[in-house]
C-alpha cells in the first residue's frame, strides 16, 4: 500500500515567518526556516484517509489547520487511540532519523477529518534535518530509543526465564512423586516375590496333591484378574469390607487375618470368593491352608504392587508428554494445532503452583478445528493468564477453561473466582511494566508479553471482563489467518 492516498486540492507558498508560529520550528533560525520551506511544502488534504499502518513511512506531517485522527489495529480492528486539532501536532515518518535500523513504516493509520492544512516533509528530508541540525539531540533520543527496547526484550526474557524456572521446579517435584513411589513399589515387589518363592518352597513340604496345586494355581490367576478389576470403593465401604474379611479370617483360624483384610479389600475380593477358596482347599490341614491364604496374599500384594509402578511410570510418561508439548520441542514454530492439548500441557505443567484446593473446570468445545499458530508462544499466554487467575484466588477457588468458536474465531476463556479486577486497574492491565503484585513479585510484563503473542504475532484479540467472583480473559485467534499474519511484529507507539 502506497502513502499517496489523500486528497490534496491545493498547494500554496511556504511562509517561514508562519512556521516559527509552530512550537517544533519556534527556535530555528531565519536560514534554517528559509530551508524547510524550499524542501517542505504546505498542502490542504480532503476529509479521508492520509496514510494507514504498515505502509511505507514517506512522510512527515505537521497540522497547521484542521482535525486528524489517528488510529491503530488491534484484532482487526482499527482502535481510535487519537484526536485532536492541536497546531503543531505531528504524525508519521518521525522515526526516519533512525534510517535503517528500524523498519520504517507508519506505526498507526492518520485521517483528516475536515479540510486540514498541513506542512509536509520528505522522511528522507526530515532525517536530514535532524541529523545535521541536532546531532546531539539525535543520538540522545537513539539511545533512548534502542535502550528502551534493549531494557524491554531483557526483562519479557526475564520474565519468561522466571516462568520457566518456576514451571521447571514444578515438573521436577512432579516428576519426583511417581519415580519414587515406582523405586518403592519395585523394591517392594522384590520382597513379596522372593515371599512367594520360599512360601511355595513350603508349601510343596505340605500335604497338597497335585490336583490342589492346580486349583491353587487357578485361584491365583482368578486373583490376578481381581486386582485387575477391582472397584473404587467409598472410605465407608472399604471399612465394612474389611470388618467381614477380618472377621471371616479369625473364624478360619489364620493368624493376622486382619492385616491381611485390606489386601484383599483393595484387590476387589470379598467373602464368598474365600469360602470358594475354603470350598476348594478344605481337604488341606489348617496350617497348609493358612499357608495357601498367605500365599494368595503375596500374589495380590505383587498385582498391586505392579498395578502402582505402571500407574507411576504412566504418569512419568504424561509429565514428559506435557513438557514437550508445552515446550514444541523438535516441532515447527508455525503449525496447525489443537488449542486443547496446549491448554491441557499448560495445565499439567502448572498442576503444583494451581494446587489442589483450586478446582480446575474444563469446558472444551471440542468440534473447535485445529488453528495454525505459534504453539510455543500461546503456551507462554495460557501460563500467564493462569498464573494470574490463580494469584487472584489466593490459592482457592475456581479456575475455568473454556473454549468455542466465535464467529471466524477460536476463542479461549480463562475464568476465575477471585475478587475482581476494579475499573481503574481494568483499563491498564495490558500496559507494559504495570501490575498489582508486591515488588519482587511481578515484573508487570505478563499480559503485554501475552497482548503482543496474540495481537501482533497471531492477529487475535484479548480482552478482559471483570466483576467480583468473575475474571474472565478471553483469547480470539483467527481460525484462518494469512500468510501476512504470521510476521506481524510488535507495533510502535504513535506520537499524535
Amino acid at each position: 500500500m502506497t502513502e499517496e492516498i489523500a486528497t490534496r486540492t491545493s498547494h500554496e507558498v511556504c511562509d517561514p515567518a508562519e512556521l516559527r508560529t509552530l512550537f517544533l520550528f519556534e527556535k530555528l533560525t531565519d536560514e534554517q526556516l528559509e530551508w524547510l520551506c524550499a524542501d517542505g511544502k504546505i498542502e490542504y488534504i480532503e476529509p479521508g484517509p492520509v496514510f494507514h499502518e504498515g505502509a511505507p513511512a514517506t512522510c512527515f506531517y505537521v497540522l497547521m489547520d484542521g482535525e486528524v485522527r489517528i488510529t491503530k489495529l488491534s484484532g482487526g480492528t482499527e482502535i481510535e487511540i487519537n484526536r485532536t486539532d492541536f497546531r503543531g501536532a505531528y504524525a508519521g515518518a518521525w522515526t526516519a532519523y533512525l534510517g535503517d535500523n528500524v523498519e520504517q513504516n507508519y506505526t498507526g493509520s492518520m485521517y483528516v477529518t475536515r479540510k486540514s492544512r498541513f506542512f509536509v516533509l520528505d522522511a528522507g528530508t526530515f532525517a536530514r534535518m535532524m541529523r545535521d541540525w541536532f546531532p546531539m539531540a539525535v543520538h540522545l533520543l537513539e539511545g533512548a530509543f534502542y535502550g528502551n527496547r534493549n531494557t524491554n526484550q531483557r526483562v519479557a526474557e526475564r520474565e519468561r526465564l522466571l516462568a520457566l524456572g518456576s514451571l521447571s521446579a514444578g515438573l521436577t517435584h512432579e516428576l519426583n512423586n511417581p519415580a519414587a513411589a515406582a523405586v518403592r513399589a519395585t523394591s517392594g515387589l522384590r520382597d513379596r516375590v522372593a515371599g512367594m518363592r520360599h512360601k511355595l518352597a513350603m508349601m510343596a513340604e505340605g500335604k497338597f496333591t497335585p490336583e490342589a496345586f492346580v486349583t491353587l494355581v487357578r485361584l491365583q490367576e482368578e486373583a490376578a484378574e481381581k486386582v485387575a478389576k477391582a472397584p473404587e470403593l467409598t472410605t465407608m465401604e472399604a471399612s465394612d469390607r474389611e470388618e467381614a474379611l477380618g472377621e471371616w479370617f479369625e473364624n478360619h483360624d489364620i493368624s493376622g487375618g486382619w492385616d491381611l483384610a485390606p489386601n484383599f479389600v483393595q484387590a476387589g475380593i470379598d467373602v464368598d470368593w474365600l469360602e470358594t477358596v475354603h470350598g476348594a482347599l478344605q481337604e488341606c490341614p489348617n496350617k497348609v491352608f493358612e499357608g495357601a491364604i498367605r500365599w494368595l496374599n503375596y500374589t495380590i500384594e505383587t498385582e498391586l504392587l505392579m498395578n502402582e509402578i505402571a500407574d507411576s511410570t504412566a504418569r512419568i510418561s504424561t509429565l514428559v508428554g506435557a513438557a514437550k508439548q508445552y515446550s514444541q520441542m523438535d516441532r515447527a514454530p508455525f503449525q496447525v494445532v489443537d488449542l486443547h492439548e496446549l491448554l491441557d500441557s499448560t495445565l499439567v505443567m502448572m498442576g503444583r503452583k494451581i494446587g489442589d484446593t483450586i478446582k480446575v473446570v474444563k469446558d472444551y468445545d471440542r468440534l473447535l478445528p485445529q488453528i495454525p499458530c505459534y504453539a510455543a508462544e500461546l503456551n507462554q499466554v495460557w501460563t500467564n493468564l493462569i498464573d494470574n487467575a490463580v494469584y487472584a484466588m489466593g490459592g482457592e477457588g475456581t479456575l475455568t477453561v473454556r473454549t468455542y468458536q466465535e464467529s471466524d474465531c477460536a476463542a479461549v476463556e480463562i475464568g476465575d473466582t477471585g475478587p475482581g479486577v476494579p475499573d481503574e486497574v481494568l483499563r491498564r492491565v495490558f500496559e507494559p511494566f504495570f501490575t498489582t503484585k508486591p515488588v519482587g513479585e511481578g515484573t508487570g510484563l505478563g499480559l503485554d508479553i501475552s497482548f503482543r503473542i496474540v495481537v501482533n504475532k497471531h492477529n487475535g484479540d484479548i480482552r478482559v471482563e471483570s466483576e467480583p467472583g468473575n475474571t474472565r480473559f478471553i483469547v480470539r485467534l483467527p481460525l484462518h489467518p494469512s500468510t501476512e499474519d504470521r510476521h506481524n511484529q510488535a507495533p510502535e507507539v504513535t506520537d499524535v
